[in-house]
């Protein structure tokens, strides 16, 4: 695992995810303008407690403040599922 998808999972510990599964698919982007500046491709699955009575932009918006400074550098595109428990 490489060192930005570390701390994309120590900075989501905050969300207190049941299940998290992150997919670097920066390979796949090989060449694309937004590779070229360093950032990365992500995918993620997400499951929380946090999430149960929010609409699918709050679950964003919680996934992004938690990220923070990393969405403006480290990662240039990132792919989001989160869901609660029971929605599964």
């Amino acid at each position: 695992m490489n060192t930005t998808a570390k701390l994309i999972e120590q900075r989501l510990a905050v969300l207190e995810p049941q299940r998290l599964e992150l997919t670097d698919e920066s390979a796949l982007h090989a060449g694309h303008s937004g590779a070229a500046g360093g950032g990365g491709h992500y995918r993620l699955v997400i499951v929380s407690d946090q999430f149960k009575g929010m609409d699918t932009v709050a679950r964003h918006r919680a996934i992004y403040q938690a990220l923070g400074d990393l969405m403006r550098e480290q990662i240039h595109a990132l792919s989001i599922s989160a869901f609660a428990p029971k929605e599964l």
